[in-house]
């Protein structure tokens, strides 16, 4: 987008007991450090996303960053209350203040907050791609739910044919992404 030409590197939720269950979660926390390397090298913003409700209240051990990702002083921390990380936060007003149009997602759980946060990124008009090797869901669901593996393939799928009148949805590994 012209108006806005930057990316930025979108962390979702890779908080402490967010992926304790994580389908390949040493993995996924290793391509996304790759990521956050390579955003930081191209001065590209990256910004992290930590949820807290009931289940996951603030400040306690679960609810922090896991501690092979940890934001710099200058990275915009976003603390959110709902799925999308849009939803009553800051995110769009910091977006739009560093002329970001595409957002580079990753991060946990695929099936919620991952999944609505692309959905609201692209209906605010902003060029999305997925990592698809840098998000993740917990490994197990119950009987006669997809598993994680499957969940995050479907996810990968359904992304990669997102169509948009004026911006685009696409997945790429973490190794194909540029800032």
């Amino acid at each position: 987008m012209a108006d806005r030409p930057n990316s930025a590197l979108l962390v979702i939720d890779v908080q402490n007991d967010v992926v304790a269950a994580a389908h390949q979660r040493n993995a996924v926390i290793a391509n996304i450090k790759q990521l956050v390397r390579s955003a930081r090298a191209a001065d590209a913003p990256v910004i992290w996303v930590q949820h807290d409700d009931e289940e996951l209240p603030a400040e306690t051990d679960g609810w922090h960053i896991v501690p092979e990702l940890q934001p710099q002083p200058s990275e915009l921390i976003i603390r959110k209350n709902f799925r999308d990380s849009f939803d009553a936060t800051s995110l769009q007003a910091d977006l739009d203040e560093r002329d970001v149009g595409r957002l580079v997602v990753t991060g946990a759980q695929t099936d919620f907050c991952v999944r609505w946060t692309l959905q609201g990124a692209l209906s605010r008009g902003y060029d999305t791609v997925l990592v698809g090797d840098a998000h993740t869901t917990d490994e197990t669901s119950p009987a006669s739910m997809p598993n994680g593996a499957q969940i995050i393939a479907h996810t990968n799928s359904v992304w990669a044919s997102q169509t948009h009148p004026t911006v685009t949805a696409e997945v790429a590994a973490a190794a194909d992404v540029a800032f």
